[in-house]
């Protein structure tokens, strides 16, 4: 997966940009209290993407 289609699929379900990190990128979600990281890669694992949205409390992406 693409990472820009990751964090629109983010965006979209309400996570916020927190901050940025050496190579990795701090997401929010504030209305379920939970924090995930996204790498700074062109292409994501789908296994990763998977558990970015699930450590967020949002969907998985394609669902």
């Amino acid at each position: 997966m693409k990472r820009v289609d990751l964090i629109s699929h983010l965006e979209a379900n309400g996570c916020e940009f927190l901050r940025e990190g050496a190579n990795l990128t701090v997401y929010v979600n504030r209305l379920a209290r939970k924090t995930s990281t996204v790498p700074r890669h062109r292409e994501i694992n789908d296994f990763l993407a998977r558990k970015i949205c699930r450590d967020l409390g949002v969907t998985e992406p394609g669902t």
